[in-house]
């Protein structure tokens, strides 16, 4: 599937698809909530909330949305409220740690980003 990337220096083009709205209703998508669709694009839908539900049949986060669509994330979280408000997808929220010692251990990590750099 091609998509067609937005034009994000016409202001006007992004005041059209979030429909005058600065930001969403709810502050609840932060950049590494993952998104599913829940059902597929109906006619009549706007392209860019058919283009949410297109790449999101498997879970993804909501700043490769944004990436994938070249639009703002700001433009892309009042998509996904829209989209949630009418139950179109679902957020999974990355879990938080409740201590530091459930974090993983620094010395791994550092050895897993020197192996993935000698890749």
């Amino acid at each position: 599937m091609t998509r067609r990337p937005v034009d994000t220096g016409d202001p006007d083009r992004l005041y059209t698809v979030t429909g005058g709205r600065s930001r969403a209703d709810h502050d609840s998508f932060d950049l590494v909530t993952l998104i599913v669709s829940e059902c597929a694009p109906v006619q009549g839908t706007q392209s860019e909330h058919r283009a949410i539900l297109d790449l999101c049949r498997h879970p993804t986060a909501v700043v490769e949305i944004s990436a994938e669509l070249r639009l703002p994330v700001t433009v892309v979280r009042i998509l996904l409220d829209d989209l949630r408000a009418t139950g179109r997808i679902t957020a999974r929220h990355p879990r938080v740690a409740r201590s530091a010692s459930a974090l993983p251990d620094p010395a791994l990590l550092k050895e897993v980003l020197h192996g993935l750099r000698n890749l």
